[in-house]
């Protein structure tokens, strides 16, 4: 190497205070803020929660640290329906004998479904978002217990939904 690096113009000048553009008259106008098709889809989608609401109802209990998801209050035999595509986890009962239902769902995403009743699917199962899965169970109130757990971690599952 002989050869010398040149100093950068915004070293050595300072910038010009405006920069004129001429219109060309046959040209079309061009807005550089006009969304391409695939920025206006991404932003659609961004709007969209990005899970569905297993049932829907009021939020009676909300997230916190002794409820690790939300009860959301419907009539018992409410179809309950799958909040994303995923599989069947588990399907298991707590220590009250109520039965609960996991998915798992890519990102290291499971939904948990309790206070279920009929349940339609089976361990392996692949399930698709909206697809009915059980319905809920009797109570009183009754209602669904919805959690959303990154890996084993309990999150919010409000803005998964809304």
């Amino acid at each position: 190497g002989s050869s010398v690096t040149p100093v950068p113009p915004s070293a050595s000048e300072p910038l010009p205070d405006a920069i004129e553009t001429a219109e060309l008259p046959d040209a079309p106008n061009m807005q550089a803020d006009t969304p391409t098709p695939e920025e206006t889809a991404e932003e659609i989608a961004a709007n969209e929660p990005q899970m569905l609401r297993p049932v829907q109802g009021s939020i009676i209990r909300p997230y916190s640290s002794r409820n690790e998801g939300i009860d959301i209050g419907a009539s018992a035999g409410t179809p309950v329906r799958a909040a994303a595509d995923g599989e069947v986890a588990a399907i298991t009962r707590d220590t009250d004998q109520v039965p609960i239902l996991v998915l798992r769902h890519p990102g290291n995403l499971l939904t948990v479904y309790a206070n279920i009743d009929n349940i339609r699917v089976a361990r392996g199962d692949r399930v698709s978002r909206g697809q009915t899965i059980a319905d809920v169970g009797a109570g009183d109130p009754a209602f669904l217990h919805f959690e959303v757990r990154q890996g084993f971690e309990s999150v919010d599952p409000t803005p998964y939904i809304e």
